[in-house]
Formats: C-alpha cells, structure tokens, sequence
C-alpha cells in the first residue's frame, strides 16, 4: 500500500482489524451463557428452619442483606407466598433463631383467649403506605406470617410472598403476637 500522504513508494502497512466471529454468530446479551438454572441458590448465610411438611414445604428464618427473610422453601426453590406454618413450629423457630443470633428472644408468654383470626403485628411503612408484619393465627393448627399493606380506599391487603424485613419488626409482630396468645400450642376457645 502507498503511503496517501506523500505519495511515495513508501509501504505502509494495512491497519490492523479486531478479529471478527464469523456472520450469524455475532455474541448478543446474554449469549454463550447456559441455561437458567433450574434451582434456586440455597442459602449462602445463617439460616434456621422448620419442616419438611407432608407437602413437602420447609419454612425458612435466613439472614439476607438487609435483613431476615422468611419465607417458604419447596423443591429448591422460594414459593411466591406468605409463610404458613404448624402453630407449635412458630416457637421452636424463634427459640432456633435466637440461637444462631438472628433474632433476639421472644418472650414465651401464653395469655388471653386465641380466636381465629387473631394477630400480633408490627406496624410500618411501605413508601406511602401503612404496613403490618402479621403474625396471626389461622384455625388451631396454622399460623401465617405475612406483610398487609393499607391501599387507599380498598383496605388491608395481603401481601402473599416472602417477607423480607429488619429483625425488629420480627420481633416487634412476635412479641405481640405471644402476648396476645397466638402462639399457644392449643387455642383457648
């Protein structure tokens, strides 16, 4: 090649291209990766836990960042729902938790007449809106432990997915929830 400058027989070389893939095999985002994995990652930090349950399910208390998550475990992978566990798992979860140091104890107080429907909770915010952490007792052998956020105009609404929150209001909605009896192995009528 001659030089464009000074046209001279001068011999510059020929500038040098990055190598290219052949056509059709250009790399996109994402490519050349393998398929998602089937599973889900098992917890990486301290965890406690309860079951399995005849369907299989295990509920969860780990450490993640920012703080505890619970949540329903079943074949791997996180159900997208509120925890709900045996009534007389709650307690051995807590008393597990406060072992490994994720939670602070709970106090083991078993009062007052549990209904169904009855609940301790931990109020809070969600951006603009009202929230609760609930612990609350479901019939005579299930509790749920859940998020409920106040909508405007429509009311409480459960939230049914894992519930992601600093260990205060764990601990907040369970110290109520002692308090108020739902803990209790068996239900006063």
């Amino acid at each position: 090649m001659q030089c464009p400058i000074c046209s001279s027989e001068t011999v510059v070389e020929a500038p040098r291209r990055p190598a290219r893939p052949p056509r059709g095999s250009s790399r996109r985002a994402g490519a050349g990766r393998g398929p998602a994995p089937a599973t889900a990652r098992s917890s990486r930090g301290p965890f406690v836990s309860v079951g399995p349950y005849e369907d299989g399910r295990e509920i969860r208390l780990e450490r993640v960042p920012g703080g505890l998550r619970l949540a329903e475990w079943q074949a791997g992978q996180i159900a997208r729902r509120a925890p709900l566990l045996a009534a007389g798992d709650v307690s051995r979860l807590v008393e597990e938790a406060a072992g490994e140091e994720l939670l602070e104890p709970v106090p083991a107080v078993e009062v007052g007449i549990v209904g169904h429907g009855q609940y301790g909770a931990s109020p809070g915010r969600s951006g603009e809106l009202r929230d609760e952490l609930r612990v609350e007792r479901l019939d005579s052998v299930r509790v749920r432990i859940a998020r409920w956020i106040l909508r405007p105009n429509v009311g409480w609404e459960l939230q049914e997915a894992p519930v992601m929150l600093p260990p205060a209001r764990f601990k907040e909605a369970l110290s109520a929830a002692a308090e108020k009896g739902v803990l209790a192995s068996e239900p006063r009528p």
